[in-house]
C-alpha cells in the first residue's frame, strides 16, 4: 500500500505593520496599533490608495457624472 504523506497548511510569514514595520497586533491586524489604522483608515479616504485610469467620471457610471448628465438634459 502507498503511504499517504500529509502536510501542513502553509503559514504566512508575519510581516510587519505596513505603515511603520513595528510587528502587527492581533487586535488591528495587520497593524500594530489603531493609530496606524486610522493613518491607513485617512489614506483610503484622502484618495492616496487609488488606481489611475483614462475614463471620465460619466464613462465609469460614478454618481456625480449622472447628476450632471441629468441636470444638462433638463435644459
Amino acid at each position: 500500500m502507498a503511504k499517504i504523506a500529509k502536510f501542513a497548511p502553509k503559514r504566512r510569514a508575519a510581516k510587519g505593520c505596513p505603515i511603520c514595520g513595528k510587528p502587527s497586533a492581533a487586535a488591528y491586524r495587520p497593524f500594530c496599533s489603531k493609530r496606524c489604522a486610522d493613518i491607513d483608515l485617512h489614506r483610503w479616504l484622502g484618495g492616496v490608495y487609488r488606481v489611475e485610469t483614462d475614463e471620465t467620471p460619466e464613462e465609469a457610471g460614478l454618481e456625480g457624472g449622472k447628476a450632471k448628465a441629468e441636470s444638462e438634459e433638463d435644459q
